[in-house]
């Protein structure tokens, strides 16, 4: 029985990384930051099977005895302080945990594998929020990185520091770069899950209006369950590598808008959105969009969930959510 080792198994990639890897008969660790986290129980209702400890990526300490205790083949760097909007309000811990936290996992690996580092494959979650000010349309493995906040910038530190323990120690370390991927466990500060649970609430009569940044901005949109598939394919390699992971598929806010609010019977929407100021970014990423054909023709991954399909599937999740709380 393989064993794995999740950072940021509270997330929604966590979650559904947890379920693929449990189906697939691993053992599955957690680290949870934090000895009273609300979100621990969260996991244990989701994934009982997961077996948590109690570390954070700021900690060096706490990464070394996870993995002794964990003893993982394989470990999912999934933990960072990962809200765009929240990296400008506090660059500093954005940059301790999302880019030093890296440092840190591999740093516990390196230390854990000791003389044999083919002990452990490693995965580093890097963001399509790297190319920022996108130099290619559309962005691939190859396209130079222009991160456009802290965040994107953390995330650009431990992309090259994870191609940097690759090539300095020879560690099967590879790095996903994974375009926006939703899911119905997404956060509700994240804006694909504002949007559903607004429509929905909407549609329940229980908000008028829905207030939103810039609805010009597009993304390449995925189901985050297609996406933990394709960071486990990536650890079957022989060789360790970079793959962008994306369904090559650009949709902007209005399109969005236009899904969630059309699947409720709402056909104009305008009336019910308003623009404000307070939720455009400094530095706007205006377009992203991404090429997998990498990830198609080394890993066989492809996504299976359209954006239409998405869209509809987290607004109805927030509907059957507000009617439970009748």
């Amino acid at each position: 029985m393989p064993t794995a080792l999740i950072t940021g198994i509270t997330g929604q990639d966590g979650l559904y990384l947890s379920e693929l890897l449990l189906a697939k008969g691993y053992e599955v660790h957690g680290i949870v930051r934090g000895q009273n986290n609300p979100k621990r129980d969260l996991v244990r209702r989701t994934v009982p099977d997961v077996h948590l400890h109690t570390g954070d990526l700021t900690d060096l300490s706490s990464l070394i005895r996870a993995m002794a205790t964990a003893q993982p083949d394989e470990v999912y760097n999934l933990g960072a302080v990962s809200f765009v909007a929240y990296s400008w309000e506090n660059a500093r811990v954005t940059t301790d945990v999302t880019g030093n936290g890296v440092l840190n996992v591999l740093e516990a690996v390196r230390l854990y594998c000791g003389d044999d580092l083919s002990r452990v494959r490693y995965y580093q979650a890097s963001s399509s929020e790297m190319f920022g000010k996108v130099q290619e349309v559309p962005q691939r493995e190859s396209t130079l990185l222009w991160p456009r906040s802290p965040y994107g910038v953390a995330k650009v530190f431990g992309h090259y520091m994870t191609i940097n323990y690759r090539e300095s120690y020879g560690m099967h370390a590879s790095s996903g770069i994974l375009f926006n991927h939703e899911s119905p466990r997404r956060g509700p500060e994240f804006v694909t899950r504002k949007v559903s649970m607004a429509v929905a609430r909407i549609a329940e009569g229980r908000q008028d209006k829905l207030v939103m940044g810039n609805l010009d901005a597009q993304r390449d949109w995925g189901f985050a369950g297609d996406y933990v598939e394709g960071m486990w394919r990536m650890l079957q390699q022989p060789e360790a590598d970079d793959y962008v992971l994306a369904t090559g598929e650009t949709h902007s806010i209005r399109d969005l808008l236009d899904v969630a609010f059309a699947h409720v019977g709402i056909d104009d929407w305008s009336g019910r959105v308003e623009q404000d100021p307070r939720f455009m970014r400094p530095a706007e990423v205006d377009l992203l969009v991404g090429d997998a054909s990498k990830a198609r023709d080394r890993l066989g991954w492809t996504p299976t969930v359209g954006f239409e399909d998405l869209v509809r599937m987290m607004v109805d999740a927030d509907l059957a959510l507000l009617r439970a709380e009748r």
